[in-house]
C-alpha cells in the first residue's frame, strides 16, 4: 500500500535544511515537492533534483492543495519561522490527515506547543547541544 512506502513527500522551506533534505529524498527516488516563497532559494537544489518546485507561500491552503497535500505521505516543515512551521504542520495533520508530519523547531521552548498538537518535531538546537555535550563528556567518539 502506497501510504506505508512514504513515496510522496512535501517539503516546506528551501533553505539549508529543506534543500538538503529534498536533494536526499529525490536521490533516494522519492517524489518530492518543495515549496518556498523565494525563487532564489531553489538554486540550493542540486542539478539532479527531480522533484517539483513551487514558488509560493505554503501557509495558503490553495498552495498546499496545488502541491497535492491530500496525496502526501509525508510533510516536513523546514521554514525559518517556528510559527509558520507550526501552522502548516497543524493544517497537514488536522485538516488533511497527512500520515507523517515532521516540523523543524528552532526554539526548543516551542516544543510543548507542538506536542500538545501531536506534531512530531526535530530541533537542530537540541540535537546540536546534545552532540556537543556528548563530545565534551567523551560519550561520543569522533569519526573521521
Amino acid at each position: 500500500m502506497k501510504k506505508n512506502n512514504m513515496e510522496y513527500i512535501i517539503v516546506v522551506g528551501c533553505g539549508r535544511t529543506g534543500s538538503h533534505l529534498a536533494n536526499l529524498l529525490s536521490k533516494a527516488g522519492k517524489s518530492v515537492v518543495i515549496i518556498d516563497k523565494e525563487e532564489k532559494k531553489f538554486e540550493k537544489l542540486s542539478e539532479e533534483f527531480s522533484g517539483f518546485m513551487l514558488e509560493a507561500d505554503a501557509i495558503e491552503i490553495d498552495v498546499l492543495e496545488q502541491a497535492k497535500i491530500a496525496k502526501a505521505d509525508v510533510l516536513i516543515t523546514a521554514a525559518a519561522d517556528d510559527s509558520t512551521n507550526m501552522m502548516i504542520a497543524q493544517v497537514a495533520t488536522k485538516i488533511y490527515e497527512v500520515p507523517l508530519v515532521l516540523a523543524r523547531v528552532i526554539d526548543p521552548a516551542e516544543i510543548p506547543v507542538y506536542e500538545a498538537l501531536e506534531i512530531q518535531t526535530i530541533s537542530p538546537t537540541i540535537l546540536s547541544a546534545q552532540l556537543l555535550y556528548e563530545l565534551i563528556m567523551g560519550k561520543h567518539k569522533e569519526e573521521k
